[in-house]
């Protein structure tokens, strides 16, 4: 079987990652002195608490190449007859250059490596349609072109509740000229040509979770799946329900490190699979 590996940046549920035999590479997070890896040693509601105390602006790092060649080998000598890599966008992160390297060097089962140009999960979709496709049986080839399919077809929208993190931690991308020198503002923002960027703006919180929902509502039907994103709002089931009428889902996705990072707390927002 093939088997399909991710990195902690996907904010795939423990639960949903176990049932799809996913393997999830951690990066690491940085608060001063401290070190964690992403997950294992730093829960989501760990890491958003020590953000809330922290005089430190945490910094994430890519895993070693080392990281990712031992995982590959533990997966051959389970029984792996080849794996595929699915990462955080390459324009975000070192995580998609170090699979790479770990993959061009001799292992006993060949490794794919896919850009997925994305975070978070709209990266997580396309793990799952990846993991599917390892289940129904598919070749190393057709495990990969599933996740480059949905690649194509995922991506996120959240609203952030504040500019500070993002421009604190240089990811403004394309959105630094829509959104200027504008903090008391709630922006809106997405993945575009594997860099964020801004899709609207708002004044209050309120505004920006009806902007969301308007948005969901505007891709209605063409959407096969949907994640709700939360990095701590207190907010989230009430976004829910407000979702529910268009588009029921259950599943609740909470943001970590590696994004919440960048983001700061209280983001909000959902990722999306179109058909």
């Amino acid at each position: 079987m093939i088997r399909v590996v991710t990195d902690s940046s996907c904010d795939l549920p423990d639960e949903l990652a176990a049932t799809h035999s996913i393997e999830i590479v951690p990066l690491t997070i940085r608060f001063g002195d401290e070190e964690f890896a992403d997950r294992s040693q730093l829960t989501h509601a760990q890491f958003w608490e020590k953000l809330k105390i922290s005089p430190d602006l945490p910094e994430t790092a890519a895993p070693s190449a080392g990281t990712f060649g031992e995982t590959y080998g533990r997966l051959a000598e389970a029984g792996a007859e080849g794996i595929v890599v699915i990462c955080l966008g390459s324009n975000l992160s070192g995580t998609y250059q170090a699979a790479v390297i770990a993959a061009e060097r001799t292992l006993p089962v060949p490794v794919q490596v896919v850009d997925s140009g994305n975070v978070s999960m709209a990266l997580g979709f396309q793990v799952l349609e990846a993991a599917r496709a390892a289940a129904r049986g598919g070749s190393l080839e057709r495990v990969a072109e599933a996740a480059l399919a949905a690649r194509e077809r995922t991506n996120f929208v959240a609203a952030l509740d504040t500019l500070e993190y993002l421009q604190r931690g240089g990811r403004m991308g394309t959105a630094q000229a829509f959104l200027g020198g504008l903090l008391n503002v709630k922006p809106l923002i997405t993945m575009e040509n594997g860099v964020v960027a801004a899709v609207g703006r708002v004044r209050t919180r309120s505004k920006a979770l009806a902007a969301l929902a308007d948005r969901v509502t505007a891709m209605g039907p063409r959407i096969q799946e949907v994640a709700i994103l939360t990095g701590d709002s207190p907010d989230v089931e009430a976004f829910r329900q407000q979702l529910s009428s268009v588009v029921p889902t259950n599943l609740i996705a909470g943001i970590g490190p590696v994004v919440g990072t960048h983001s700061g707390p209280g983001v909000l927002g959902f990722a999306y699979r179109l058909r």
